[in-house]
């Protein structure tokens, strides 16, 4: 082993590596150009625990993207140009690397341990760094501890790597094969939210999806969110739980509205304490319901995404219930993930839904996602609809969402009409996998409550 790898940093720390793999890399390259499409697809310079394995790497990467001959001769000619050979140990290291070398067929698992060991060297340089902050104190605790939590779920992403299936091996991959791909009795129903139409519409919520529920202050998002959470919950067919994370109301804020809401009683009354002996019948058999119903309310101000990946995941490996929906009310009242100085509110609140895609899929759980609109429905002039070129600060959210859906209540922009109230509409529009159009609901002033208008009860059975 030569002076320089000896007194290397990471040899002094005892930082993990395996030279040996990486010179079994580097030399199955330049035995084979070819291989280094394969090396590239898992590894970086980075990846490499010494500096002159790191510039043999790059040096390499560079003759790639120049569609040039990987080599010794071309190495080496391109480590000259950056004035680099010497710095690697010349030509005679270079040399080393493949001489003598047979053709590796394992390479993958050469790849695979100087991948593992630069993941622990990050992991230990991501612990050094909390530790220093920690022990500095400098930084609010709540914050060391998110940065921590998110810079590990970015090295556990990064090392998720998709594989590519032949269409072969995704159908041998269902159970039954390809006849039991293609049986419709076994395709995968979403979650109902017992909105008909809708679910008509999109089939349910489905693991995985993002679905944004949009609209202007007052208009009832937090309401019709916890319509589809409660039916959720109390589905008598296949009940299943509800995380709701609210950053805008307490959890007794909360629990009063889905109990009036389920009791059909007016919160105006309940609030002030004058009942009848018909209102109390029907709250306590609301409290009942809702007593063994499986809905996890938090409503901590601050909720970052790594505190709602991690409650969550507490909550999925300790219920007794399968996960059905988690409702976050609402997206731009998150603190963002740390984007740098130079970063603003419409990335910050793309990182947000970005981040919020990704947990879904992880989680294959579908996300209800409630967001504010800006001012334009009401400036626009004639149709005050909501589009999706309304939604505040959107940035990518139209982009990341599976659904859009927007809350449009006619009675709001026109108070002299007695015939529009409690006409509602849910406008679907955009779904990723199904069709758009307007859903009519009906808004129960009394109960902050929406239910399905009286006609749609005559076509499609409730999921």
């Amino acid at each position: 082993m030569s002076t320089q790898a000896q007194t290397d940093p990471s040899f002094e720390r005892g930082l993990p590596s395996n030279l040996y793999a990486e010179r079994m890399v580097l030399g199955s390259i330049l035995l084979n150009g070819n291989a280094f499409v394969t090396a590239a697809s898992s590894l970086s310079p980075d990846d490499f625990s010494i500096d002159k394995h790191r510039r043999i790497f790059q040096r390499m990467l560079d003759l790639q993207n120049r569609d040039e001959r990987i080599d010794r001769v071309t190495v080496a000619n391109e480590l000259m140009r950056f004035n680099e050979l010497e710095s690697v140990d010349g030509l005679t290291y270079l040399a080393s690397l493949d001489e003598g070398l047979p053709e590796i067929y394992n390479l993958e698992s050469y790849i695979a341990i100087v991948r593992d060991k630069s993941l622990l060297r990050q992991m230990i340089f991501s612990s050094q760094e909390t530790i220093h902050r920690c022990m500095l104190a400098e930084d609010d605790p709540a914050l060391i501890l998110s940065t921590a939590e998110e810079n590990l779920l970015k090295l556990g992403e990064s090392r998720a790597k998709n594989t590519l299936l032949s269409t072969q091996q995704v159908f041998d991959g269902e159970e039954g094969g390809v006849n039991a791909f293609l049986d419709p009795g076994r395709r995968v129903l979403g979650t109902g939210t017992g909105f008909l139409k809708f679910d008509e519409m999109t089939g349910g919520m489905r693991p995985g999806e993002l679905i944004i529920l949009a609209a202007r202050p007052a208009m009832g998002k937090t309401a019709l969110a916890l319509n589809m959470a409660m039916h959720v919950a109390t589905n008598k067919k296949q009940p299943k739980a509800v995380a709701v994370f609210s950053l805008e109301m307490s959890q007794q804020s909360l629990l009063t509205r889905l109990i009036c809401s389920l009791g059909r009683v007016d919160q105006q009354r309940f609030r002030s304490g004058y009942l009848d002996r018909d209102e109390r019948a029907r709250l306590g058999a609301a409290a009942a319901d809702l007593y063994e119903a499986p809905i996890y309310i938090d409503d901590t101000s601050g909720t970052t995404l790594m505190d709602i990946n991690a409650k969550l995941r507490k909550l999925k490996a300790t219920m007794p219930y399968e996960l059905g929906l988690v409702v976050v009310d609402y997206l731009q009242l998150m603190p963002a993930p740390s984007l740098g100085r130079n970063s603003n509110r419409v990335q910050e609140v793309g990182a947000l839904s970005r981040g919020m895609k990704l947990m879904s899929k992880d989680l294959k759980v579908p996300f209800l996602v409630l967001s504010q609109l800006s001012r334009a429905p009401e400036q626009r002039i004639g149709d005050h609809r909501p589009q999706l070129a309304d939604l505040r600060e959107s940035g990518s959210i139209e982009q990341d969402a599976d659904m859009v859906a927007f809350i449009f209540r006619p009675e709001v922009y026109q108070r002299d009409r007695e015939d529009l109230r409690g006409q509602a509409e849910l406008i679907l529009a955009k779904q990723r996998n199904g069709p758009t159009g307007k859903i009519n609901l009906v808004f129960l002033h009394q109960y902050t409550k929406f239910e399905n208008p009286a006609e749609v009860f005559d076509e499609e059975p409730q999921m």
